[in-house]
């Protein structure tokens, strides 16, 4: 089979097509023939500097395809069903972005008649949404239709991967989404995505324009440049009101007022979704491909979200595309399916 790898840290040259003998499924593991891969930020963030316990790594946590084979102890007629894979290369040398790769049957979830493009784009980007949107003292612990109704959400960089899946799933459970962008472009990807009100923050004042739209202030902000929002985050949430951080672009280091935070009894809530507790994140599964099922996610520029395909050979050039921020999803097809 043909497969990525890489047997050192460093920049995208390090990635290498190579030939492997297909894998044999182990105790409570399928084999998947994967169609799509999905490249996330942490994908070259572990390039760069993981550890590779085997020596080398396959990377590539998401992704969709048809299991192949099952291993002891799982059982038969799972064989040929088409499914999407969240945290395959976590702790893991065996990623997505492969021919073939070797998951452990919890890994993977039944994905039905969807689109393999949509099956590799479900497993981190909306498993880290789903904990921003549930972490909050008074957020459900679960996301259905009508969940977070009366409640509104501020989605700050409404047009990544993570703001694009935040606001789904939010719209999906009946939430008012605010989101937040840079440029008249990325407005429309919000809107597309299902944003309730889009705040363009180069040409209006978020915290005003907030207001206008929560004047108690917002339940949950999703959270992707902390240190440069924190003073808009701090004025505009409400009593019981939570920020749920989940990446540092624009600075590592958080100034916050302690009283103005305390006066409401606000959460600040940091999120990894790899050590997001495993109830939460089970229920998190649950809940994503239940809102796949019933047609709550969409992928696409129509759906605020593009993408951008590449093949196998060329995924250097898709780690690099994540590394530079291209707006959007970068797949990488790994087979003709």
């Amino acid at each position: 089979m043909k497969a990525i790898v890489y047997e050192r840290n460093g920049d995208p040259s390090v990635l290498q097509l190579v030939d492997r003998p297909v894998p044999e499924p182990g105790p409570g593991e399928v084999l998947v023939r994967m169609a799509v891969s999905g490249v996330n930020p942490t994908d070259w963030k572990g390039r760069q500097q993981s550890p590779l316990p085997a020596g080398w790594q396959i990377p590539g946590q998401d992704g969709a395809g048809v299991i192949e084979a099952v291993g002891e102890g799982v059982e038969q007629d799972l064989a040929g069903e088409r499914v999407w894979l969240w945290e395959a290369a976590w702790q893991r040398p065996w990623g997505t972005t492969a021919e073939y790769t070797v998951v452990p049957v919890r890994h993977t979830v039944r994905l039905g008649d969807a689109s393999f493009d949509l099956g590799a784009c479900l497993g981190i980007p909306f498993l880290t949404a789903h904990r921003c949107l549930t972490a909050g003292e008074y957020m459900p612990d679960a996301l259905r239709a009508g969940a977070l109704t009366d409640h509104t959400v501020l989605v700050q960089g409404g047009a990544g991967a993570v703001g694009n899946a935040a606001i789904q799933l939010a719209r999906w459970a009946d939430a008012t989404v605010i989101a937040t962008v840079s440029s008249a472009e990325k407005a429309q990807l919000a809107a597309a995505a299902g944003a309730s009100f889009v705040i363009n923050y180069r040409e209006q004042d978020v915290v005003e324009e907030v207001r206008k739209i929560a004047p108690d202030g917002v339940h949950t902000i999703v959270e992707v440049a902390p240190a440069k929002n924190a003073t808009t985050d701090v004025q505009v949430l409400r009593h019981g009101g939570a920020v749920c951080v989940y990446a540092n672009e624009g600075g590592t280091e958080v100034t916050l007022p302690v009283r103005d935070l305390m006066r409401p009894n606000a959460r600040w809530q940091f999120v990894m979704v790899y050590t997001v507790p495993k109830a939460a994140k089970a229920q998190a599964v649950v809940d994503v491909a239940a809102a796949a099922a019933q047609a709550g996610i969409r992928v696409g520029e129509d759906a605020g979200l593009p993408l951008h395909h590449h093949p196998l050979s060329a995924a250097a050039a898709a780690h690099q595309a994540v590394e530079n921020s291209v707006v959007g999803k970068v797949l990488i097809s790994t087979s003709d399916q």
